[in-house]
């Protein structure tokens, strides 16, 4: 299955919660697109993540300081291995 794009996993979001507002669906069928909604929700935040870490590193280089490094954040990595990776960039750029 091909990675959804940040811009369909919030549109999909938001119909989630439009239909969990309604109240119109049974438990079981709210508790399905509840959890879908959680899975929305971290690839949304994945995506956002990634993308500000890389506007950091291009704003830095905007600046005069070290040519632009290559950045790669691992799709699976925990917040904490996040700001591992994002301190490392910061020092490479120093």
């Amino acid at each position: 299955m091909p990675e959804m794009k940040f811009e369909e996993a919030l549109d999909r979001l938001e119909q989630i919660v439009h239909q969990l507002e309604e109240g119109s669906l049974g438990l079981d069928d709210s508790l399905k697109i509840f959890e879908e909604g959680i899975k929305l929700t971290h690839i949304c935040t994945k995506k956002l993540t990634k993308s500000e870490k890389k506007i950091q590193v291009l704003m830095k280089n905007e600046k005069g300081e070290k040519s632009l490094q290559p950045f790669d954040v691992e799709e699976e990595q925990l917040p904490s291995q996040a700001e591992d990776t994002e301190s490392k960039n910061e020092e490479s750029l120093r």
